[in-house]
Order: structure tokens, then sequence, then C-alpha cells
């Protein structure tokens, strides 16, 4: 996209978010239909030694990364206008963050991303997570615990010298072009993990094969949806480059955190006319809608309430972590371990690592509390 009249915008901003949403409702139906979710992903491997939905995710991961970095090589997008390529690295932000992330989702049952797929399918505790992910959230971008995260953890960094994505770094140590780099640490990296997801026979199953290339595929489509379809070289008030219906003013893909504050805050003051659906908002109700429009077909929907109080509480405390730490990591599972890690960002794969192992602590922590409890 180049450049469009202040008339025209409009148009072009619902056509983003239709559009998201429609990429959205195909996430949410595959999740709701394959049990895709990074928590039971990380339960399986720690209690079970169970790879099977971890190979879900390595799949999801491998096609967003061969799609991403293919469209960026091609010049279709540009990955320096995401946010998680900032040359701005915080290394702090990205564990501190990601450890609480990934603790958090184990108490709360599932991710953002799970949660919004969980309420689809008539979980009430889901719900009650989104409503509490999400109050947290926001208290985190503009409220009390945004005073500990800005200044705080988020000061503890680094400004490098280009763009934090691997092809950048090593364009700038090494001289090979940026592109070059990017189709051959997409073919790399994505190649690695496909080899490595699809090595079991047993894992060959459709469902499978859908969750991760369905989902991988879904956040490449958002990428393209808002990197090049929503993309300005000149918006027609600003003269400057812009990205149309984001909340960030960058480029963005699917995320589960601040895209829920944002979903509350719109629904929260919807006769306020300046409040619009982004394209974060459009992937949040589209999860949703996916998820319950798969679970009504398919006779999945079922209502979920709390067993007893102390699953309450584990609920309410996961969810208040997944909003702080989401927001401090900038992102979740979804966020930073597919559409960050799909740009191949150090500080995405960070935060990714640190979810992980803040989920694993998680599960062990869960373990602990039930033998001692036996």
């Amino acid at each position: 996209m180049t450049t469009v009249s202040v008339e025209d915008l409009p148009a072009l901003a619902a056509t983003v978010v239709a559009s998201s949403f429609a990429l959205a409702f195909v996430f949410g139906a595959v999740a709701q239909r394959t049990g895709f979710c990074t928590m039971g992903a990380v339960a399986d491997v720690v209690n079970f030694g169970d790879w099977t939905r971890m190979r879900q995710w390595l799949l999801a991961i491998a096609v967003a990364v061969l799609a991403t970095n293919g469209m960026a090589a091609a010049g279709v997008i540009d990955l320096s206008d995401a946010f998680y390529t900032t040359p701005r690295f915080t290394p702090l932000a990205y564990v501190v963050g990601g450890l609480l992330f990934g603790f958090g989702m184990v108490l709360a049952g599932g991710c953002g991303s799970r949660t919004v797929v969980r309420a689809g399918g008539g979980s009430l505790k889901s719900l009650v997570v989104f409503l509490v992910l999400g109050l947290s959230a926001y208290i985190s971008l503009r409220g009390a615990f945004a005073v500990v995260r800005v200044y705080g953890i988020e000061p503890v960094g680094v400004e490098l010298p280009t763009h934090q994505d691997l092809p950048s770094l090593l364009a700038a140590a090494t001289g090979v072009a940026k592109p070059t780099l990017q189709w051959a640490l997409g073919l790399l990296v994505g190649g690695a993990l496909l080899a490595f997801a699809l090595a079991r026979r047993d894992f060959l199953h459709f469902d499978n094969l859908l969750a991760g290339i369905a989902v991988g595929g879904v956040i490449a489509g958002v990428w393209f949806v808002s990197g090049y379809v929503g993309r300005l070289d000149e918006h027609p008030v600003t003269i400057e480059e812009a990205f149309v219906a984001t909340n960030s003013g960058r480029m963005e893909s699917l995320s589960f955190v601040a895209p829920v504050a944002y979903t509350l805050d719109w629904l929260m003051f919807f006769s306020d006319r300046s409040k619009v659906i982004t394209l974060g908002v459009a992937g949040v109700l589209g999860t949703f809608a996916g998820s319950a429009a798969y679970a009504l077909a398919s006779g999945r929907f079922r209502f979920e309430g709390f067993s007893d109080t102390e699953d309450t509480a584990n609920h309410l405390v996961g969810a208040t972590l997944m909003g702080f730490g989401g927001v401090t990591a900038l992102g979740c599972t979804i966020g930073q371990g597919l559409s960050g890690v799909s740009t191949l960002a150090i500080g995405s794969l960070l935060a990714f690592a640190s979810i992980v192992a803040g989920a694993v602590a998680g599960v062990k922590y869960q373990a602990w509390r039930i033998e001692r409890s036996g």
C-alpha cells in the first residue's frame, strides 16, 4: 500500500479489521478443535514426556518463521516496522515478564489465547480469567503496575546499533545483504524446527498438522494484513509512514495480553466514538467467535465453573501475573512465542524461553502442592 485519501481511511481500516477477525476466527476454531495450547504442551512434556502438543507448537513456529521471513526477504513486508525488532533491547523485562507470565498461565489453566478459546467453549472460569487478565494488563500499561515496569524494569537495557532481529544484526556485522540473511536464516531456523516437529511418524495425524500449519499460517497472514494491506507510505494527515488500525502504530500480528485490555476498554467505552476496533481487538473477538462456533457445531460447548476456593484463587493470581508479565515481556505465548519469534528478534527468543521456564516452574509447583496435600 502506498497512499490513500482521508476519505478512504475508514474503508481501509475496515478491511484490516475484517481480515484480522477472519484470520483469528480460523485460529480460534483450530485451537478449539485441536487443543493447541502452550501450557498444555509444557505440562505434557514435564509430567508425561509426551511431546505431541509441543511438536504442534514447534510446527506452528516453523511455518510462521518460514512464511514471515519469506515475505520480508521478498520485500512484501518490512520487519523493521514491528515493535519486536526495535533496537532497544531490554533483557530484564523479557526475562522477568516471561517468567511471571509462564508461571501465571499454569495457575490460570492456560495462556491468554487459551483463555479466550476456553471462554468461547463455555468456560466461565476462563471468562473470569479474561476479565482479570485484561484489568491487570491495563494497570500494567497505564496504571500503578506501569510505574514498576517503566521505572524499575525497562531501564535495564541497551540500545543496539541496529534492529534486534538476527538478519539485521548479522547484516550489520558481516555486510551480507539483509534479504539474503532473511532467506537463509528463515530456511535454517524454520527448516530445523519443521524437521524436528515432523520427525516422529506418530505425530503425522490430521489434527496435529492442522494445528501447526494453520496457526503458523494465521500469524503470517496477520503480518501480511498489517504490514502490507494496512501500511501507508504517507498518512494523508501526518504525511508519515503509518499502519492502519493498530494500537501500537506499528506493524502487528496476533497477541493476547495488551489486546485483551484494549478489548475491555472498547467494550466499556463503546458509546465513545473515539474508541474503535483495532487489529488487536479484532484478533481477540475473532478468536472467541471461532472457538464458540466450533464448540457449538461440534457439541463441545460446556459450561464450566471453579471447583473450590483454592481453584478460584489460583486462577485470579495467575491471571494477574499474566497481565503484568505479558505487558512487561511485550507479549505472550502467541505475541512473543509466535509473532515475535517469527521475526527472529533476539528479545522474542529470550522472552519465549523465559515463558517456557516459568511454565516448567509452575507445573513443578503444582505437582509439589498435590504431593503435599496428598
